[in-house]
């Protein structure tokens, strides 16, 4: 049975047209609208029937306008790091219990980090979670003295007045990573760098501790890389020139070991026949079945968590931890290791 639709000319229907078609005063189909007191169980019944009829949907931004409070997050986050992506989907798990919707602004290629976070603000976002924020200190600080700020994935040489840090043990990642290929056998261990990128540093100096524990100072071999699968390929192009190989190499990250992978593959070199790949963050890139990635994972449902928590706590007034929250890593193997020939 075909509808008459209540709102003919095409413009989006209004608590009006809600009352009009339910029968009753816009006064109730509003009380209905913000689940208040004042309306029977039947009457509501009728106006959001008579709302689903003719797709009313409320404003939420008007009504976090009219509101002193939008209880909203505010999420940066890089719109090319598939890493990125898994924590912003942990952190709407994480927000909408506690009552908290997000707001999210990507920082991209023509985009940088300071228009992502005013456009963030120009929301009305009332705490900022940053993922891998590579702005300086200062910035940082700038921002935490208008609202709660809680940086992710990127450690701080020293606390700042109301920035909270909730990141992963990094060096301890690529301690585990240096572990495994050494106890299948591996010897000669690259290690393709992140740079200055947001846990690179850790990282870099995990390896070559874990490399010193293991009496393998004199075959340390750090190589220039990033974050992209581009500066991964450079990396491997390079590597390709070099005698004796490296039989293992530790990637900055999976993005990063997946251009390693890829120039691998067309070079004819096997993985890992010839040469095993471990990465870093267990993306959902590194689960693709093509590409199987041996990877240090980082723990995305206890990260996110503790961001939030960290962030509602603040505006909640309740007491917080002081400090930073460490978070153990965790090696996923997959078929891009074993033993070198």
């Amino acid at each position: 049975m075909t509808q008459t639709p209540a709102v003919p000319d095409g413009r989006r229907p209004t608590l009006a047209d809600v009352a009009a078609r339910a029968g009753v005063s816009t006064a109730l189909v509003s009380i209905v609208m913000r689940d208040a007191k004042g309306a029977s169980a039947a009457t509501r019944e009728r106006v959001l029937r008579a709302a689903r009829d003719i797709g009313y949907r409320p404003d939420a931004r008007a009504r976090l306008l009219r509101s002193r409070r939008s209880r909203l997050l505010g999420v940066q986050f890089g719109l090319q790091q598939p890493f990125h992506a898994d924590l912003v989907e942990g952190i709407y798990a994480a927000a909408e219990p506690a009552g908290y919707q997000v707001a999210l602004s990507a920082v991209a290629a023509g985009r940088g980090e300071r228009r992502a976070v005013e456009a963030l603000l120009a929301d009305r976002c009332e705490a900022l979670v940053l993922l891998g924020p590579q702005a300086p200190a200062s910035r940082l600080a700038e921002l935490a003295g208008q609202v709660p700020v809680v940086s992710v994935a990127r450690r701080l040489r020293s606390p700042l007045p109301g920035l909270e840090v909730v990141r992963t043990a990094d060096d301890e990642g690529a301690r585990q990573a240096v572990d495994h290929l050494v106890g299948l056998g591996h010897r000669d261990i690259a290690h393709v760098d992140g740079g200055r990128a947001p846990g690179a540093a850790d990282r870099r100096r995990g390896y070559r501790a874990a490399m010193n524990s293991h009496g393998l100072s004199g075959r340390l071999r750090v190589l220039a890389g990033g974050l992209t699968e581009e500066e991964g390929a450079a990396a491997a192009r390079g590597l390709l020139a070099v005698r004796p190989r490296p039989t293992a190499v530790l990637a900055f990250n999976d993005r990063c070991a997946t251009g390693v992978l890829d120039v691998f593959l067309r070079s004819g070199v096997t993985v890992p026949g010839d040469i095993s790949v471990v990465g870093f963050d267990d993306s959902h890139l590194a689960r693709l079945a093509h590409i199987d990635l041996t990877t240090v994972g980082q723990d995305i449902p206890r990260l996110t968590r503790l961001a939030v928590g960290r962030a509602v706590a603040r505006l909640e007034g309740e007491e917080a931890a002081t400090g930073e929250d460490v978070v153990a890593p965790r090696l996923v193997v997959r078929g891009t290791t074993a033993a070198p020939r």
